[in-house]
């Protein structure tokens, strides 16, 4: 077996896959891409994947690429320390859960981190930073619906829970590098006790993206 993960810090479709990684406890190498060097679009990369997007995998002989894809892969070529339910219906609301977190929040998580660290202090406009809190909000609180224990697989991690932690994480990044605009203090209570428990992992800590850590 050999497995590599192309990443960038802070992709929150990488982070994912490299949570599994850890979760399933598989032997990895990681290959961080700078997106501010463009290494995601060399030849030596879109060799790989010619989308020239993060994440991408070698098992073997295979380079795989999108996210969602990758984990589906993960899961049925090693079964063990399973993402997903064995029971069809729970398997079917993991992977609804999952999608809607891609398809749906991630879109609302994008302007809030554009209005607040993508522009510089004179440039931020708390109208359209408070709107983009509003709209992030309402989906998040959907979110929170769908917890029926301490999981969104309900009593077991999931891969729903390994593609929505980082894009709430995101949230709580912008939030920790400028106060004056905070957000997660009005997150529901449910999707707050999901987080502490999320970061609570033993492998949480090691795959906070590096330049967190700078």
């Amino acid at each position: 077996m050999s497995l590599t993960l192309y990443y960038g810090s802070g992709s929150p479709y990488a982070w994912k896959v490299w949570l599994a990684l850890e979760h399933k406890q598989l032997p990895y190498e990681l290959k961080l891409l700078s997106f501010d060097r463009n290494e995601h679009r060399t030849p030596e990369f879109l060799a790989i994947n010619p989308r020239g997007k993060v994440p991408a995998l070698i098992d073997g002989d295979l380079a795989l690429w999108e996210s969602t894809v990758i984990l589906e892969y993960l899961e049925e070529r090693y079964p063990e320390r399973p993402l997903l339910p064995r029971d069809p219906q729970a398997r079917a609301r993991v992977r609804r859960i999952a999608a809607e977190a891609d398809t749906y929040l991630s879109p609302l998580v994008r302007p809030v981190l554009a209005a607040i660290l993508y522009k510089p202090p004179a440039e931020r406009d708390p109208t359209a930073i408070a709107a983009a809190h509003d709209a992030l909000l309402a989906e998040i609180g959907r979110f929170a619906g769908y917890l029926r224990g301490d999981w969104f697989g309900d009593d077991h991690l999931s891969l729903a829970d390994l593609t929505l932690y980082p894009h709430l994480r995101l949230v709580q990044r912008a939030e920790e590098r400028v106060p004056e605009y905070p957000l997660v203090h009005r997150f529901p209570p449910g999707i707050t006790a999901f987080m502490r428990r999320f970061a609570a992992l033993p492998y949480h800590d090691h795959t906070l993206p590096p330049h967190w850590k700078a």
